[in-house]
């Protein structure tokens, strides 16, 4: 969903995470940037939901540090400092090691043809050069990963990392050179995947986030 097309949210047992979803693919996608206040009637009218539905949203995210609140301030979209970056990255790379070993270990030939597939959209996206592509089509990408590894735990964790990365792979992104060597790692990477090589497939998904993370981590500064 994307709140600047002003989607409604369907009432529902879960209206709170459809709203906390809602919340989160805009971070996720830049459209709601680090810094920025949130102004509970302006979101309210954007959603299209009351509150109460938007609070208990936003206290989740809290929750998630994805929203900080700030005396005489409010709640804004959190911002990263470089320490924290590092550390979001450095549990990237455990989680996404781990997934890229039992996806090799566990994943059916049909996700398996899936995640080819996955790929050719973020090959696509990467040539087009449009960020917000690239993140959606890494999403697919990462999503079929997670469903053929098959663990709760730690699909659970590492959506929440992703949406935290995704604030600064939007930067990265429109580095060329970082763009076209992300592409070279993650061909690599899918190789390896697609041979059911998981010691390989871990050592070249640490080595992609180890190179993400340098990218963005030199743009903080």
């Amino acid at each position: 969903m994307d709140i600047k097309d002003n989607l409604k949210v369907v009432a529902g047992p879960s209206l709170r995470k459809q709203v906390a979803d809602v919340l989160r693919t805009a971070i996720a996608r830049g459209e709601l940037a680090p810094g920025e206040r949130l102004v509970e009637r302006v979101l309210c009218d954007r959603i299209g939901v009351s509150r109460t539905s938007l609070r208990e949203a936003l206290r989740e995210l809290e929750n998630e540090g994805l929203v900080t609140s700030l005396p005489n301030r409010g709640l804004i979209i959190s911002e990263l400092t470089g320490k924290e970056a590092k550390a979001i990255f450095d549990v990237r790379a455990s989680l996404e090691a781990l997934i890229c070993r039992l996806f090799c270990e566990n994943a059916s030939d049909a996700l398996m043809q899936d995640f080819q597939s996955a790929f050719d959209e973020v090959m696509t996206a990467y040539t087009r050069k449009q960020p917000p592509a690239m993140i959606a089509a890494k999403s697919r990408f990462y999503d079929v990963l997670m469903e053929g590894a098959d663990n709760e735990v730690a699909d659970r964790m590492l959506r929440s990392i992703h949406i935290r990365v995704s604030q600064l792979r939007i930067t990265s992104l429109s580095d060329t050179e970082r763009r076209k060597a992300s592409l070279e790692e993650l061909s690599a990477l899918v190789a390896a995947i697609l041979d059911r090589d998981a010691a390989r497939a871990e050592s070249l998904s640490r080595a992609h986030v180890d190179n993400a993370a340098r990218a963005a981590l030199s743009k903080l500064g």
